[in-house]
């Protein structure tokens, strides 16, 4: 009977390793070959599948090509597994003007962003919590009483001329506009309130990743979050203004570190307009023009598939020059779903790694540049290893270039 449990225990544990290998295996491959794929136009399937050849995964020889040359490119496993379709698209090669300068960030939102709610002392010695339940962190404010409000002062002045009657608050909660009523509380000054902590604009530094052929810029290769929400925010409009590093806070492990600068906010320095903030990164036009304080250097722009595990380098600006320092591609994603997370790269240059300890808040959006291409742009720092973080496919990011003009 023991032995008969010993074998079935056997089986089980073979069976459940074979599952673990298999599913390993299955998200391996899908981060092998991509649901989507841009090739330089006039290229021919079989340069695709020479690109995306992986061990297991054969590709159909036979496709339907459509008037604008795309078409889908159907892949099995083993030969007989069906295992997915990568659409392929055909695209005119790119250059683009290569920065790595540091950039001021200044953005207003769209209404007035809730951080938080909280309690008011009332003329009794109560607490009450007016809003609670009603309005959540991460509402935008966007009318009061009926009327359109943008600006914290503008709902700080309607605040102000409360008599304690119900005020109706028109509010947008992930992208849904509705109206909600709230009582304001008279606190011990005798002033009324509706309890709420709110913000309308925020800045800081980052790193300008490139300039297009038809001045649209491309920036962070991240979305800017608030810091007390963690969600990403919604701006009216911003812009991009010419920045000095003051100091540097030093990465090491646990410690992201960042780059502590001044931000110019004067007309004179206005490098840009703010128009999209996505997940990618910022996007908008570009005004300024290439001086000492913003460097462009035409590079042509990589497809994701040219990206290859091995030595790259970085450009960024820690000192008010920007300079190219060496890395190292560790690993690559060709479909991961955080599209910011496309691949590790891990920084090797000693002068780098002593001036920041690798990459810090302040440096995302920094170039990659692989084989004379530009092929991404730094994203995060790992908090346990300052040296090493993720980037964008620069193919993401001017995508995001051109979703952000057609609106």
């Amino acid at each position: 009977m023991n032995k008969r449990k010993y074998r079935l225990f056997v089986i089980c544990c073979l069976v459940l390793d074979l599952l673990v290998m298999l599913i390993s295996g299955y998200r391996y491959l899908d981060r092998k070959i991509p649901d989507e794929i841009q090739i330089s136009r006039g290229k021919k399937t079989e340069d695709v599948t020479e690109v995306l050849s992986t061990p297991f995964v054969t590709f159909e020889e036979a496709v339907t090509v459509s008037q604008d040359g795309g078409y889908i490119l159907p892949c099995k496993l083993l030969g007989y597994i069906p295992f997915k379709e990568i659409k392929v698209t055909p695209a005119d090669d790119q250059e683009i003007y290569v920065s790595g300068s540091t950039i001021g960030i200044y953005m207003q939102t769209e209404g007035v962003l809730v951080i938080d709610t909280g309690e008011i002392q009332n003329r009794n010695g109560e607490t009450e919590e007016p809003a609670r339940n009603i309005i959540r962190q991460g509402d935008y404010i966007i009318s009061f009483n009926g009327e359109k409000i943008s600006t914290k002062r503008e709902l700080i002045d309607d605040i102000s001329e409360l008599d304690g009657s119900e005020v109706t608050l028109g509010i947008s909660r992930k992208g849904e506009s509705i109206p909600v009523s709230v009582t304001p509380v008279k606190d011990k000054k005798g002033d009324y309130k509706l309890g709420i902590w709110v913000r309308d604009d925020t800045q800081g530094i980052g790193t300008l990743t490139y300039v297009d052929q038809n001045g649209n810029y491309g920036a962070l290769g991240h979305g800017i979050s608030d810091i007390d929400t963690a969600q990403l925010l919604n701006i009216r409009n911003g812009a991009l203004y010419k920045a000095r590093i003051l100091a540097i806070n030093k990465g090491s492990k646990g410690n992201p570190g960042e780059l502590a600068g001044y931000i110019c906010y004067d007309d004179r320095n206005i490098l840009g307009t703010i128009e999209a903030n996505s997940r990618n990164g910022i996007y908008g036009q570009f005004t300024g023009i290439a001086d000492d304080a913003i460097t462009l250097k035409k590079m042509p722009a990589a497809y994701k598939q040219e990206v290859k595990i091995g030595t790259a380098t970085i450009l960024c600006s820690t000192d008010g020059e920007v300079k190219e320092y060496d890395a190292e591609i560790r690993k690559i994603d060709l479909n991961h779903e955080d599209t910011n997370k496309s691949f590790v790269i891990k920084v090797t240059d000693k002068e780098l790694l002593e001036a920041t300890g690798g990459i810090v808040q302040g440096l995302s959006g920094s170039p990659v540049i692989q084989n004379g291409k530009i092929i991404g742009a730094v994203t995060h720092v790992f908090v346990q290893d300052a040296s090493s973080g993720y980037g964008i496919f620069i193919e993401n990011m001017l995508k995001n270039t051109e979703n952000s003009i057609n609106g």
